[in-house]
């Protein structure tokens, strides 16, 4: 039998889709020993965004998450990465820096996702983060539209290929595959990519993931990206139990051992219970999802947004609208960062009552070609009313900054450490960063969801309405005082 591969999304886009990344590193240290037995390939753990979400929401050091989980994991390579190049005023030199302080606290491997599939890009991401040490794995970002062929993903694949990637996946960020689809691409794309290692990574937005994942085996994908209950399903991805048990029926195995993976599942379904997240469910196939293509991760941060502006009751014409704006500006992929350009330009139209009266410069500089090639023109009615505005006047010969980073360690502190100054050079928020750095050194304290009873006691032990617990089981007895 064949040998399948899994790649554990859990700790990063499962928690992200489903719980709106608000899992915290106490919640995921516990179990980081039983998730390093399970025998994943590899571990989705963070991305270069998620600097600046954990300082700015969690509050936590992310330097710390990783070293403490690379810790724990000694025998999981773990995945940080994303999108590394300049959508905004980051210069390249502190991406390059990043990719090699990563590499030094503890990560193995790197995601590389350009939204345009840019290829210079891409082959820059790779000699950074093979020069720091790091495995790479570049995406094909999947979208359904009438420019995203076949033919478009297999010159990609041959490009990044040939650009000196060491693993390429398919990224299905909206849950778009169908299985026919699966079965024209996947061998279009590993005709190309010259014996690379082709892995799978989707949402299961409109349910058909596991499908698609179990015909991608059956062509030549040898790596699959799952997450654990009750994190995998809705908006995440396909759930490992799921995908473990349809291997054998179909002439595949895995070497995962079962007892460990359900200790890791038992453990966020007591996370999920104890902090009210949601337990992530197959859901009905939904058509809608192929025209605005909205990743299962921006799903929650869409409803959280109009929830803030009192506009929870119009999250479907958000939706349509970023349908409209899509196919306007020439079918971009809905993938970070273009993805959130086009949701809060959509959230834009629809507070203004007037489509495009008000335009973000993101959207203005992805129609300037700022952001990369793009895959179809912008429709021309909407290319004339962006590039009229005065700010598009002001952007058309824009010119990324671009400093190193001797020149920036002296403008922010050349005192600080290297995990400091790209803390604040990452950051939006320098008041957050200081906090964070400020704070005495953290205590991670949280019950082991996979042993119910020591989570008991645990949890009885700081009520300070008992004087003493007693814990009785056929002969046995315990009173904790």
């Amino acid at each position: 039998m064949n040998e399948i591969s899994f790649v554990d999304t859990t700790l990063r886009d499962a928690h992200q889709s489903l719980w709106n990344g608000q899992m915290t590193t106490a919640m995921m240290l516990p179990v980081a020993p039983v998730i390093d037995q399970v025998g994943f390939e590899a571990l989705d753990f963070m991305a270069l965004i998620s600097m600046d979400w954990y300082v700015r929401n969690q509050r936590e050091n992310p330097w710390e998450h990783l070293r403490l989980m690379a810790r724990d994991m000694p025998r999981t390579p773990l995945i940080v990465g994303g999108v590394l190049r300049n959508f905004g005023n980051i210069p390249e030199s502190v991406t390059e820096f990043w990719v090699q302080t990563v590499a030094k606290a503890g990560a193995k491997r790197i995601r590389i996702n350009d939204p345009c599939h840019d290829i210079e890009e891409i082959r820059k991401a790779i000699k950074w983060s093979k020069t720091a040490g790091l495995t790479t794995m570049v995406a094909l970002i999947y979208s359904y539209s009438p420019v995203h062929t076949d033919q478009f993903y297999a010159e990609k694949a041959e490009q990044i290929a040939r650009a000196g990637a060491d693993r390429i996946f398919i990224k299905d960020v909206g849950g778009l595959l169908t299985p026919e689809r699966t079965r024209t691409l996947v061998p279009a794309i590993l005709k190309n990519i010259h014996g690379l290692p082709l892995e799978i990574h989707g949402h299961c937005t409109t349910g058909l993931a596991p499908i698609c994942y179990l015909e991608s085996i059956k062509l030549g994908v040898s790596t699959v990206h799952t997450a654990v209950s009750p994190l995998a399903n809705g908006p995440s991805q396909p759930s490992a139990f799921n995908i473990l048990d349809n291997l054998p029926l179909s002439g595949f195995n895995a070497n995962i051992d079962k007892d460990a993976l359900k200790a890791m599942s038992d453990h966020f379904r007591f996370v999920a219970a104890r902090e009210g997240f949601p337990v992530g469910a197959p859901v009905e196939y939904d058509l809608f999802q192929y025209e605005h293509q909205v990743p299962g991760g921006m799903m929650s941060n869409f409803k959280a947004e109009l929830k803030k502006r009192g506009l929870e009751n119009r999250f479907d014409d958000l939706l349509k609208e970023i349908s409209q704006i899509r196919k306007e500006l020439g079918f971009p992929i809905m993938v970070t960062p273009l993805s959130q350009y086009i949701g809060a330009q959509a959230i834009l139209n629809l507070i203004s009552g007037e489509r495009y009266k008000t335009v973000t410069d993101e959207i203005i500089n992805y129609v300037l070609g700022h952001y990369g090639e793009l895959a179809a023109p912008v429709e021309k009615q909407v290319r004339d009313k962006l590039l009229t505005k005065p700010r598009a006047k002001e952007l058309q010969n824009r010119e990324p900054l671009q400093k190193s980073i001797e020149v920036l360690r002296k403008e922010f502190g050349p005192e600080l450490s290297d995990e400091v100054l790209l803390l604040k050079l990452l950051s939006s928020n320098q008041e957050a960063v200081d906090d964070v750095l400020s704070m005495k050194p953290k205590e991670y304290h949280y019950p082991r969801g996979d042993k119910p009873i020591l989570a008991l006691l645990q949890e009885l032990s700081k009520r300070k309405d008992s004087v003493s617990v007693q814990i009785r089981k056929n002969d046995f007895f315990l009173e904790l005082r």
